[in-house]
């Protein structure tokens, strides 16, 4: 039984850094991998730009997620003192990283898709991915910091 309880304690330490990675991982795929290559490969930068913006949506709700199940980790009671002290300086890069997907996805993206001053929203969205990208980035770091400590 003792395995077991230890072995379900580190799986909930490590899952914020888990969830992290994957907010991260998942927007450097589709942002600086997947969506260039659209462009490169389909035959019109329509269909490219079609295909992109349903991505970008999938992308947003993989994004509100990961940060919504990073959030619920945090608030629950009978935290350890020094993973708490990460979670909250993590909280601050979460919930900047949603409001960013929030307003890419609901400010940026109809304005984008209704072809309304292109380039400047383009710019605009382009700008509020990086800025989501370097958020769960910083959440990552931070969020793996403890289990870096441990593992030494």
């Amino acid at each position: 039984m003792t395995t077991l309880h230890s072995r379900l304690r580190l799986l909930r330490e490590l899952a914020p850094a888990w969830l992290a990675a994957l907010w991260w991982g998942s927007l450097s795929t589709v942002g600086f991998l997947v969506v260039p290559m659209l462009f490169v490969y389909l035959p019109t930068p329509a269909m490219a730009g079609s295909m992109a913006a349903k991505l970008f949506t999938a992308q947003t709700w993989v994004s509100l997620n990961c940060g919504l199940l990073l959030l619920l980790l945090f608030t629950r009671p009978n935290q350890a003192e020094g993973h708490a002290n990460h979670a909250r300086g993590a909280i601050v890069f979460i919930v900047a990283g949603m409001l960013m997907a929030l307003l890419s996805e609901f400010a940026v993206a109809p304005r984008i898709v209704a072809r309304e001053n292109l380039a400047l929203w383009h710019r605009v969205g382009s700008g509020l991915y990086l800025l989501q990208w370097l958020c769960a980035g910083a959440a990552f770091w931070r969020l793996a910091a403890p289990s870096r400590r441990a593992q030494v």
